[in-house]
């Protein structure tokens, strides 16, 4: 085993795990965007969103 093969290993290692995050990050947002229009369109809103009552 040379020091070479540990850097490159490492660096792969830590490659993997950044694409893995970035890609998991990705999927859960456009998961989360569809769950929000599914709630928006059966009606239910968010709290911070503003009503036509002016409430």
């Amino acid at each position: 085993m040379t020091h070479a093969f540990y850097v490159y290993a490492s660096y792969g290692f830590a490659t993997l795990v950044t694409v893995a995050v970035t890609l998991w990050t990705w999927a859960d947002g456009r998961a989360r965007r569809r769950e929000l229009a599914s709630l928006e369109a059966a009606g239910i809103r968010r709290r911070s969103a503003h009503t036509k009552g002016g409430e």
